[in-house]
């Protein structure tokens, strides 16, 4: 009876092992497919602002539309892979598009070193975000509504300014806007190693717009910085 049961228990702790090891994998495909997703949809975002800043010279509120539509349906499809893939470079290439009037303004300025600057910045600080949270054992999850509140707060106070045009008060947005999608990155990067997505192109896509948000707030704030 006595080797029955260590036999019995060495069965069971060996499927526990395949399981785990099984478990293991899939996080590590679920990870590196996220991984590739961004990418691609990186080089999408790329080629969309090249062609934006060829072709589209003033900002359009039907692109805006378009993306945004694209973004929700992206949401909406997620369980379907073919669709969600076809929407989510579809929104990130219209988001490029979107992006290139604004980069045609700062260029147009003589400030293109503004764009470089931000672009440098917003590598650097995904890279080394994305390191630190694959490494660190803090746990971010706590962040969550307060990355949220605070982002609702940046969003109001950003179209308020619209009608103010304070240069102290996009200055500070600028600043709260870098540190905000800094944290965001963190957050979700974490979400995404600790099985917190079900499907690879939403962790992606929230990923992408962590990046490009960082982008445009660094850009922001080197622009009105060179100007002064």
């Amino acid at each position: 009876m006595g080797l029955y049961d260590r036999n019995s228990r060495g069965v069971a702790y060996e499927s526990y092992e395949l399981d785990s090891a099984r478990q293991s994998s899939v996080e590590v495909g679920f990870v590196k497919r996220v991984y590739q997703l961004l990418t691609a949809s990186l080089v999408a975002a790329t080629a969309g602002a090249f062609v934006g800043t060829e072709y589209v010279k003033t900002f359009s509120w039907m692109l805006l539309i378009l993306e945004f539509a694209l973004l929700f349906g992206l949401m909406f499809s997620k369980n379907k892979p073919t669709l969600a893939l076809f929407m989510l470079f579809g929104f990130t290439f219209v988001s490029g598009l979107t992006l290139g009037p604004v980069l045609n303004r700062y260029i147009s300025m003589g400030m293109g070193h503004a764009v470089t600057q931000a672009f440098l910045a917003t590598s650097v600080s995904f890279a080394a975000l994305t390191v630190f949270a694959f490494n660190t054992k803090r746990d971010f999850s706590f962040m969550g509504k307060f990355l949220f509140i605070t982002l609702v707060v940046v969003v109001v106070a950003g179209l308020a300014n619209l009608f103010f045009q304070s240069t102290l008060l996009a200055t500070v947005l600028s600043a709260v806007g870098a540190i905000l999608f800094s944290a965001y990155i963190l957050y979700d990067t974490q979400n995404i190693i600790r099985g917190g997505y079900d499907s690879p192109v939403i962790a992606a896509v929230n990923l992408y717009l962590d990046i490009l948000n960082l982008f445009v707030s660094l850009l922001n704030l080197f622009g009105i910085l060179n100007k002064e």
